[in-house]
C-alpha cells in the first residue's frame, strides 16, 4: 500500500519550482511538480494498492478542541489556489483514488488506511516528509521523501527528534509546533523534550513526576502548563479510526486510461511529460499501469584502473552514446585544470574517473589513473563520429578537453534542448532541470566541497564524495536527454535545435578559446583618466549639493534630492528609501535639475571604470595574454547571445568613453580587426514580418529609412529635412519595435505626452500593417504563452496573461519585440555557423573573435583584409532570404573602435 500525502506535497512543489503558467495564464508549477512525482511513483512502485489523501478544508475536529489550531496561517498564495483542484484532477486522470473527508486532515486518513492495510497483511509506505506522520512509523510502515525518494525509518526519526516514532506524539506535546499553533509547554524545545522523555519515559510520567525536575523554572513551567501539554497531545495525535470514504478494496491499483492521461497533460501544456509516457502501440494493450519505463537505481563506480576504464569505453562504443561531464578546479575553462571525468551509459549506470585528486597537503591520492594514460584511452571514444556525446553545457567540457588535444564530436546538449523547448519559461541549469523533469534534488557542489572560506577546489574533494557528485551529474544529464530529446519532434522544434543551437556550440567554443587581445597600458591610462574625472565630478556634485555625501548610496542621494532639496517626484519603496534609479534621475535632469544629471554622468563613468578599465586588465589570461569571454546560449528568451567574464556586449557605442574602451581591443601584430555589422536588421525584419509595402520599397531602394518615415508620417519633403524631424522618426521607428508608449516616447524626445501620442497615432495611420502585426502577435502570445520567430524559435513570455496590468503590459511589449529581436539573433547565429567552413574552404586565416548583438568581429592577417571583407559580407547577407536585402556595414582597423 502506498499512501501519498497530497496536501503536503502541493505546497512543497509550489515553493520548490519556478513560476509556470499554461497558455490561458493559469499557474501550474505545483501541478507540474505533483504530476511528475505521481508519474515517478507509479513508474517505480510495485504496490498493489495506491491512494492520494488530501485535506478537505482548513477546519477540522482539532479546531473544536482548540480554536487557535492553525488559525495563524495565512491564506494560500493567490497563484496556488487554482492549482488545488487541478492536482485532484491530475490524480483522477492517472486513475488513482483521490480521498478526503470533511472534519479530518489528510494525516488522519493516512493513519486510518495504514492501520487497515496492516490489519489486512500489507506493508505500507507513506509518501511524505511531514514530521507529524513520523509517529506512524513502525514495523511494516515506513515513510518516503516525495522529492528525493529517500526512505524515512526508525533511525531517521531518532536522529531528527532524539526519540523513537512511538514517542513523537509525547515529544511534540511538550515542545509544541509553531507551524500548526500547537501550544506545548513554554520554554521546552525539541532537545529538552527528548531529554525529559528519555529520563521519565513518556508524557504522563513527565507530568506526574514534574516535582522531581531539578531546574526550578522548568519544573514550575511543567506544573503550570500540564493541561496545555495534554491538550497538545490530542492535537498532534493522528486519528486512525476515521470513517473511510472508500473501502480498502477500492484502492487497488487500476489500469491507466491513456487517452485520459494524455488529454489531461495536453490541457496543462505539459508536453515534456507526454513524451515520457510509455504509450502502448496501436493494437497493443498496456501490460502495466506504469506511465513510463522503469529506471534503475543508481549504481556508480569509481574507475581506478585502465582495465575498468577500457570496459566502460567498450560499452559506450557498443551502444553508440554516452553522457560526459568533466570536473575541474575553476569555472573559467581557460584557467581550469582537469581533475576527473564522469561517464553515464544508462539511468543509474555511471562512473567517475579521478585523475588529479590530492590530499590536504597537496600530495596525489593513490588509486588514480595517470591523466595522460586515461585521456589517451578516452580520446578515440570522445572523437568517434559514431558515438554521440551528451553533456549539460557541453561547451565547457569541450574547451577543457580541447586543452588536452581532444575534440569532442558529435554532441548533444541537454541545456540547449531545454532552452529550445522552453526558452525563458524557466532556467536551464542541471539542478533546476533535474527537479523540474525528474523530481530529483541533486547533490550540490557545496555539499561536497564546502562553502564560503572553507570551500575547496574539486581536486581536494575526497574520492567517495567526488564519485557521488560527479557520477550523478553524468547520470542526470543522460536521464534528461531521454526526457527532452523526444519532445523536440512532438513540438516541431528539431530544426531550431539542429540548425541553430547545436551547431553553434563548437563555433562559440573556438571563439572563446581564441579570445581577443587587449592593450593593458591603454586600459591603465584610461583608469587613471576616469579616476581623475570621477574626482572632479564628485567635487562638482558636492558643491551643487552644498555638502559632501556618498554619491554611491541611493539612500543618501534620495534624502538629498527629495528631502533636503525638496525636488518633486520622490517615491519611497518598501524599504522606506527613495527610488533613485536611472529613470528617476533622467526625469529630474529633463526638468532642468543639474545635480541629477551629474550623478548620472558619475554613475556611468564609475561603471565603465570598474567593469572595464579596471577589470579587463585583471581578466587577461596569463597563459594566452588575451581576454576570453564566455558566451551564454541559454539565457535570453529571444535567442540572443550574452557574454560574461567579461561582458563585452554592454560597452557603450555612442559615448566617447565607450569608444575609448573599444580602442583597447586590438589586433595582433601583422593583423587587423574587421567589423561586420547588420544594418538596421530589426527594422528590416519588422518590414518583412508585418509586410509593410512602403518600408520594404524604401529598404529595397536603399533610401534613408528614417528620413522616409519622417516624410511619410509628418508630410515633409526628404530634401532639406530638419534633422530634429528625422530624429523623431528614428525614435519612433526603433521604439515601435519595443512597443514604446506615448509616455516613453515623450520622455525620450523631451516633448509633451500628448504630442508623442499624436506622433504614434500618425505613424500607425500611415503604416496600419504594423498595428495589425502588433495585435496579432499579442493575441498569439496570450493564446500560446509564446511567440515565434521566422525560423521557428519559441520565445516564452512570463506574465502575458497576468491579472496585474503592469506585468501584462510589460509582457505584451516583450511579445511585440521578441519575434524581431529573436529573428535577428537567429540570422547572426546562422552566419556564425556558416562562416568557419566558408573561410576554411577559401583558405583564409581570419578568425571570428567577437559577437556583439548584430556585429561580428574578426582578426585577419593584413594581406587578407579585403578578401575577408568581401567573403564575410557576401555570406552574412545571404544566410536568410527576406522580402528585402540584408545589408552589412563593415570596417577595418587596428583596434575595435577604428574597425567599427
Amino acid at each position: 500500500m502506498i499512501l501519498v500525502d497530497g496536501s503536503g506535497f502541493i505546497f512543497r512543489a509550489f515553493h520548490k519550482l519556478p513560476p509556470m503558467t499554461r497558455p490561458d495564464g493559469t499557474p501550474v508549477n505545483a501541478v507540474y511538480g505533483y504530476t511528475t512525482m505521481l508519474m515517478k511513483l507509479l513508474r517505480e512502485s510495485a504496490a498493489d494498492h495506491f491512494a492520494v489523501l488530501f485535506d478537505a478544508a482548513r477546519r477540522t475536529f482539532r479546531n473544536d478542541l482548540y480554536p487557535a489550531y492553525k488559525a495563524h496561517r495565512p491564506d494560500p498564495p493567490e497563484e496556488l489556489i487554482p492549482q488545488f483542484a487541478l492536482v485532484r484532477e491530475a490524480t483522477r486522470a492517472f486513475n488513482v483514488p483521490s480521498i478526503e473527508s470533511p472534519g479530518f486532515e489528510a494525516d488522519d486518513l493516512i493513519a486510518t488506511y495504514a492501520r487497515l492495510a496492516q490489519a489486512a497483511g500489507a506493508d505500507v509506505t507513506i509518501v511524505s516528509a511531514d514530521k507529524d506522520l513520523m509517529q506512524l512509523i513502525r514495523p511494516g510502515v515506513v515513510m518516503q521523501d516525495p522529492v528525493t525518494g529517500r526512505p524515512i525509518g526508525d533511525a531517521d526519526v531518532r536522529e531528527k527528534f532524539g526519540v523513537g516514532p512511538d514517542r513523537v506524539i509525547d515529544l511534540l506535546a511538550l515542545a509544541g509546533d509553531t507551524a500548526d499553533n500547537v501550544p506545548g509547554v513554554p520554554g521546552i524545545g525539541v532537545k529538552t523534550a527528548a531529554q525529559l522523555i528519555g529520563e521519565f519515559g513518556d508524557l504522563d510520567q513527565v507530568l506526574a513526576r514534574a516535582a522531581e525536575i531539578k531546574q526550578p523554572k522548568r519544573r514550575q513551567t511543567l506544573i503550570d502548563h500540564a493541561d496545555d501539554a495534554r491538550l497538545s497531545r490530542e492535537l498532534v495525535r493522528l486519528r486512525d479510526d476515521v470513517p473511510v470514504p472508500e473501502p480498502l478494496s477500492s484502492l487497488a491499483v487500476r489500469a491507466l486510461d491513456w487517452d485520459q492521461v494524455v488529454a489531461f497533460l495536453q490541457a496543462q501544456a505539459f508536453r515534456s511529460l507526454i513524451a515520457r509516457l510509455d504509450l502502448p502501440k496501436a493494437g497493443e494493450k498496456a501490460a502495466t499501469a506504469n506511465p513510463a519505463a522503469r529506471t534503475e537505481e543508481p549504481g556508480y563506480e569509481l574507475v581506478r584502473s585502465l582495465g575498468r576504464l577500457d570496459d566502460w569505453i567498450m560499452r559506450a562504443r557498443a551502444q553508440g552514446f554516452v553522457a560526459v561531464d568533466t570536473e575541474t578546479t575553476a569555472i573559467d575553462p581557460a584557467r581550469a585544470d582537469l581533475v576527473g571525468l564522469s561517464l553515464a551509459l544508462a539511468p543509474g549506470t555511471a562512473c567517475y574517473v579521478p585523475l588529479a585528486h590530492v590530499d590536504a597537503d597537496g600530495a596525489r591520492l593513490a588509486g588514480q589513473i595517470a591523466r595522460e594514460q586515461a585521456l589517451a584511452a578516452l580520446k578515440p571514444l570522445l572523437e568517434d563520429p559514431a558515438v554521440l556525446k551528451i553533456g549539460q553545457n557541453i561547451k565547457y567540457d569541450m574547451r577543457v578537453l580541447a586543452a588536452h588535444d581532444i575534440q569532442i564530436t558529435p554532441i548533444d546538449d541537454t541545456m540547449l534542448l531545454s532552452y529550445v523547448l522552453a526558452g525563458g519559461a524557466h532556467g536551464h541549469g542541471l539542478d533546476e532541470l533535474a527537479q523540474l523533469h525528474l523530481g530529483h534534488t541533486t547533490i550540490k557542489f557545496a555539499d561536497v566541497a564546502g562553502s564560503g572560506k572553507a570551500q575547496v577546489t574539486f581536486d581536494r574533494v575526497p574520492l567517495d564524495r567526488a564519485l557521488a557528485y560527479a557520477a550523478e551529474d553524468a547520470d542526470i544529464t543522460l536521464r534528461l536527454h531521454r526526457e527532452l530529446q523526444p519532445v523536440l519532434l512532438t513540438e516541431r522544434l528539431a530544426t531550431v535545435y539542429e540548425t541553430l543551437e547545436r551547431p553553434l556550440v563548437p563555433v562559440l567554443a573556438a571563439m572563446e578559446s581564441e579570445g581577443v587581445l587587449v592593450d593593458a597600458d591603454h586600459l591603465r591610462a584610461l583608469s587613471e583618466e576616469f579616476a581623475g574625472r570621477l574626482a572632479a565630478l564628485e567635487a562638482e556634485i558636492h558643491q551643487l549639493a552644498g555638502r559632501p555625501f556618498n554619491i554611491a548610496s541611493p539612500k543618501q542621494l534620495g534624502e538629498l534630492l527629495f528631502d533636503a532639496m525638496g525636488l518633486a517626484g520622490g517615491k519611497k519603496g518598501k524599504t522606506g528609501a527613495y527610488a533613485t534609479g536611472a529613470d528617476v534621475l533622467e526625469q529630474l535632469a529633463a526638468e532642468g535639475h543639474v545635480l541629477p544629471a551629474r550623478v548620472l554622468d558619475w554613475r556611468q563613468l564609475a561603471k565603465l571604470k570598474s567593469t572595464y578599465t579596471d577589470a579587463l586588465v585583471q581578466q587577461v589570461n596569463p597563459r594566452t595574454g588575451r581576454v576570453h569571454t564566455s558566451y551564454q546560449q541559454a539565457v535570453a528568451s529571444t535567442g540572443r547571445l550574452s557574454s560574461t567574464d567579461p561582458n563585452l556586449q554592454n560597452i557603450p557605442v555612442r559615448t566617447e568613453e565607450g569608444r575609448k574602451i573599444r580602442r583597447a581591443f586590438i589586433a595582433a601584430p601583422g593583423s587587423v580587426l574587421l567589423s561586420a555589422d547588420y544594418s538596421q536588421i530589426e527594422l528590416r525584419l519588422l518590414a518583412h514580418v508585418a509586410d509593410i509595402g512602403a518600408l520594404k520599397q524604401a529598404f529595397s531602394r536603399g533610401e534613408d529609412i528614417h528620413a522616409m518615415t519622417a516624410s511619410q508620417v509628418f508630410g515633409v519633403p526628404v530634401e532639406g529635412m530638419d534633422p530634429l524631424i528625422r530624429r523623431k522618426a528614428k525614435a519612433i521607428n526603433f521604439g515601435i519595435i519595443y512597443g514604446i508608449s506615448a509616455f516613453g516616447l515623450a520622455r525620450q524626445l523631451g516633448i509633451p505626452r500628448s504630442e508623442a501620442g499624436a506622433y504614434i497615432d500618425a505613424y500607425f495611420s500611415r503604416y496600419p500593417g504594423i498595428r495589425d502585426y502588433m495585435e496579432r502577435t499579442k493575441a498569439e502570445a496570450r493564446a500560446n504563452g509564446y511567440v515565434s520567430t521566422l525560423f521557428g524559435r519559441r520565445c516564452y513570455l512570463r506574465g502575458i496573461n497576468d491579472k496585474n496590468q503592469a506585468v501584462r503590459n510589460f509582457a505584451e511589449r516583450a511579445a511585440i519585440n521578441a519575434p524581431i529581436q529573436g529573428g535577428a539573433a537567429d540570422i547572426i547565429k546562422r552566419a556564425m555557423i556558416r562562416l568557419p567552413a566558408v573561410l576554411a574552404r577559401a583558405g583564409l586565416k581570419g578568425r571570428m573573435i567577437l559577437q556583439v548583438h548584430d556585429e561580428l568581429v574578426f582578426e585577419v592577417p593584413v594581406a587578407e583584409a579585403d578578401e575577408m571583407r568581401a567573403v564575410a559580407t557576401r555570406e552574412m547577407a545571404s544566410v536568410a532570404w527576406l522580402d528585402i536585402p540584408l545589408v552589412l556595414e563593415t570596417g577595418i582597423g587596428y583596434n575595435w573602435e577604428e574597425a567599427h
